[in-house]
């Protein structure tokens, strides 16, 4: 159980770069296999992904401290080589991607930090973070044993360590960051490499070490990290892992909290219940450090999103969402959990448990110290039934799946399955805001000759733009005999493309003539189609629309997107023409993108339409824009994509991201949150646009004049587009009689008998808002969940009169559950519970 090296090796390394500082700089972080110390101190330590590029600035505080509210210790985030290094030796860390300001808002708030340096982050992120141009040095192989991959690599991170050093924010330095991350999730690529592989993370392992960081550093999901290096676990469970060596902390670096949404998919959503429960299970077997992925997901702003194909939105369903409100029940009830945790924290850092079966289904997981303190966390596993154990000579009721918390081994303060905080029901408002339209076609009948070039054959499409633009114009022509029979009455000819992805419109004379679409799993496909082609000579134009390069696997030197062929023409009189070796005529991008439409200098270059005029005939590849006012007030604020197609948005010249209103296919049925969770078991939105709304920074506004920009590919109806805030609507709560509180233990009362306090209802509407009136109340036996609740066989005449008394008129109200705060009991013998609906609405709101 002793301390780990890594404190000598930080010391050693210290003193040779800090010649004459030995003495000033200490090593304060360490770990043995119990925790991560700091300062000596064993430490269970609560941490949230939250990642600076997937947020504004101005937003980073708010996030940052309502993660510390709910509990978080930590702040975890990726470093984003793509964004940080564009073009070789040319970094950028200013604005979104000022890395070093996010560190020191985590500092301010007194929080610690984990820097996941990787460089590679997979994280949904475009090429998994990786700059597109490294796939262009020479002679490189990603991720394996070879040398101007490593040469690249290495100087990013001693770039990035040598960034947080010169600003002392290293927890050696008094800084915030205890932990840093080198390589990511690279177990199963190690081993699909061989030897090689093994020797590139063991290389990678020991040039982080060598950073001279004073910080422990890990690898996730890497069984054979050499030591000190520490290897984590990811997952939606951890309870069954164990690092390599029994003197290492058990660490779960990521704590999936929902899942990541693609175009055409349904919405992902982890029941609170079943992640509090998989954390409580890592905890009562000896973890002590746990990260959300996510506690704050975000946005993928501009082309950002990898996957491909994956949203603009990267919710996560995480207990901060998208737009930086707070996600409730998921939010409060992992701030109870970590609060009881906490309760245990010194009997969980001090010994092992001793673990008792108490059924087939059910454990008791004890942590007892000689001192007297003493935890335990009882275990139901059983997913349909509930239990009844009997636990040091007193009785506990355990519901399915849940694991129930004792910080003084007697009083329970916590369950994983009883939630007893609120659940908020956000809706998306309309704002006054009406816009204006303009149109602009992007011309597609010509090309300008300065940006295009000729070949012979179908090129990949990264290796042309560089990843510089979605776009990529792949043109040739077709010369048609007027013989040829489908001109005389015969059926049409069939175009037939195959191409790796992502998508492509296709383009006969001007005209669109039909599009195709791969999908994340199956990004190649094929288009297979008729083409109405006249006598003469026909100009056949490829549009290809890349959505997000890839993030996930191997050998990224070698990825391809784009048309790659074969490209044929079938049932013309000579049979098939294979059009894929004659000439193609290229231009990266469209004119639109050249002239810089989407800025507010550039966006009078062109004669732009009235919406009127447009909106009569919808086209394909247009160019919309509209003036607009920032409507008042701070809710957070989204665009209504509803009735557009496929495109991207800009705001003021900055890209909001990709939108597409792709509507979802899956099975959306009601979720229980009980057995195991996978993304398929709790699905939202069948049938419905994967992603309507689209965040649009506050941040991003002046008062008045601000400029929208979409370009749309298929033809879609910008009129239908409209600005919408993001509001709190309605809070609801449902609190039985005796569900466990943490005010009813007190480590004074260990032992003795104590008064029971009785639970209360909490409601809390937004700030800036109040509750404006009570939709629904009872004290009894209520039926149903938040929005749908219904009167049962049992209650209580008073329900409404005591929550309007109490809450009306004001941002938040407490009600405590009891018999006498209702007048008297509606139904005795009978376990009774409140549930109520509250409406909210802004306090100056006149109904």
């Amino acid at each position: 159980m002793g301390t780990n090296s890594v404190s000598k090796l930080c010391s050693l390394v210290f003193l040779v770069v800090f010649v004459g500082c030995s003495e000033l700089i200490q090593c304060s972080v360490t770990y043995d296999r119990k925790a991560i110390m700091i300062n000596g101190q064993r430490r269970i330590l609560f941490s949230g992904s939250i990642h600076y590029p997937r947020s504004t600035p101005d937003m980073w505080e708010d996030l940052i401290l309502k993660a510390k509210d709910g509990g978080v210790d930590v702040i975890e985030t990726y470093v984003f080589w793509n964004v940080h290094e564009p073009t070789p030796g040319n970094y950028h860390f200013e604005g979104r991607y000022d890395i070093v300001r996010f560190m020191k808002t985590i500092q301010r708030a007194g929080l610690y930090a984990h820097l996941r340096i990787g460089p590679y982050v997979c994280a949904e992120w475009n090429f998994g973070g990786f700059p597109v141009w490294l796939k262009y040095v020479p002679g490189i192989s990603f991720r394996t044993d070879n040398e101007p991959f490593k040469r690249a690599m290495q100087g990013f991170t001693e770039k990035i360590v040598g960034l947080m050093k010169a600003e002392n924010l290293f927890e050696s330095q008094g800084g915030p960051i205890i932990l840093s991350q080198i390589e990511n999730e690279y177990g199963v690529q190690s081993k699909l490499f061989g030897a090689a592989g093994y020797n590139y993370m063991t290389w990678a392992a020991n040039m982080a070490i060598q950073t001279g960081t004073g910080v422990p550093w890990v690898m996730c999901k890497e069984d054979d990290a050499p030591d000190p290096v520490i290897n984590t676990c990811n997952g939606f469970y951890c309870d069954s892992f164990a690092p390599n060596k029994p003197y290492k902390p058990t660490i779960w670096t990521e704590a999936w909290s929902g899942w990541f949404s693609e175009f055409g998919g349904t919405i992902h959503q982890r029941p609170v219940q079943d992640l509090a429960f998989a954390v409580a299970k890592f905890i009562q077997k000896g973890g002590s450090f746990i990260n959300y992925y996510m506690y704050h997901g975000g946005t993928n702003f501009g082309r950002s999103a990898g996957g491909p194909f994956i949203t603009t939105s990267y919710d996560y369903d995480a207990p901060i969402d998208e737009y930086g409100l707070i996600r409730q029940p998921k939010y409060g009830h992992l701030k109870e959990l970590h609060r009881s945790i906490k309760m245990c924290e010194r009997a969980l850092v001090s010994v092992d448990p001793i673990v008792t079966q108490l059924g087939t289904y059910q454990q008791a997981h004890v942590y007892s110290t000689e001192s007297g303190d003493c935890a335990a966390f009882l275990a139901n596993y059983d997913t349909k039934s509930a239990a009844r154990v009997l636990f040091n000579n007193m009785h506990y009721n355990l519901p399915p799946w849940s694991i129930s918390i004792l910080p003084d081994c007697r009083n329970v303060v916590f369950n994983t399955a009883k939630v007893g905080v609120q659940t908020s029901q956000m809706e998306m408002l309309p704002t006054n805001g009406i816009f204006s339209w303009e149109s602009y076609d992007e011309d597609i009948s010509s090309l300008d000759d300065s940006s295009t070039f000729t070949t012979v054959g179908l090129l990949e499409q990264i290796n042309v733009t560089r990843d510089a633009s979605d776009y990529l114009w792949y043109i040739t022509s077709v010369d048609i005999g007027s013989s040829e029979s489908f001109l005389h009455g015969g059926e049409l000819p069939t175009l037939i493309i195959q191409s790796t992805g992502h998508a492509v419109h296709i383009f006969i004379n001007g005209q669109l003539s039909g599009s195709a679409f791969g999908t994340r799993e199956n990004r190649r496909f094929t288009y297979t189609g008729k083409v109405n082609l006249r006598p003469g000579t026909n100009r056949i134009a490829l549009l290809s629309v890349a959505v997000g390069l890839p993030n996930v696997g191997g050998h990224y030197e070698s990825w391809n997107t784009g048309i790659l062929g074969p490209v044929a023409l079938h049932g013309l009189d000579q049979g098939k023409w294979d059009l894929s070796w004659q000439k193609w005529t290229y231009q990266v991008g469209l004119k639109g993108e050249a002239m810089n439409l989407l800025s507010p200098d550039s966006a009078t270059s062109v004669e732009w339409m009235q919406s009127s005029l447009a909106a009569q005939r919808p086209q394909p590849l247009t160019w919309h824009k509209a003036y607009f006012n920032a409507p008042e007030g701070d809710e957070p604020l989204a665009l209504d994509m509803e009735g557009m197609g496929k495109g991207q948005i800009w705001i003021n010249g900055q890209s909001i991201g990709r939108y597409w209103t792709a509507y979802a296919s899956g099975t959306c049925n009601e979720c229980n949150y009980a057995g195991t969770f996978r993304p398929t078991k709790c699905q939202l939105g069948c049938g419905q646009p994967t992603q309507r709304w689209y965040h649009v920074p506050r941040s991003w506004l002046k008062p008045t004049n601000n400029l929208l920009v979409v370009f749309e590919e298929l033809g879609g109806n910008p009129s239908r587009i409209s600005l919408v805030k993001r509001s709190v609507t309605s809070v609801c709560a449902e609190v039985s009689e005796f569900h466990p509180t943490i005010k009813n233990w007190q480590i004074e009362s260990y032992g003795r008998a104590e008064e029971f306090h009785s639970p209360k209802v909490h409601l809390r509407c937004s700030l800036g808002q109040s509750i404006a009136s009570i939709k629904f109340a009872s004290f009894g036996t209520p039926l149903g969940t938040c929005g749908a609740y219904q009167q049962g066989a049992c209650h209580a005449s008073t329900s409404y009169a005591i929550l309007e008394k109490k809450c009306i008129g004001k941002q938040r109200c407490t009600v405590t559950i009891s018999n006498s705060n209702f007048g008297q009991d509606p139904c005795p013998r009978v376990m009774k519970k409140l549930s109520v609906e509250a409406v909210c609405a802004p306090t100056n709101w006149r109904g």
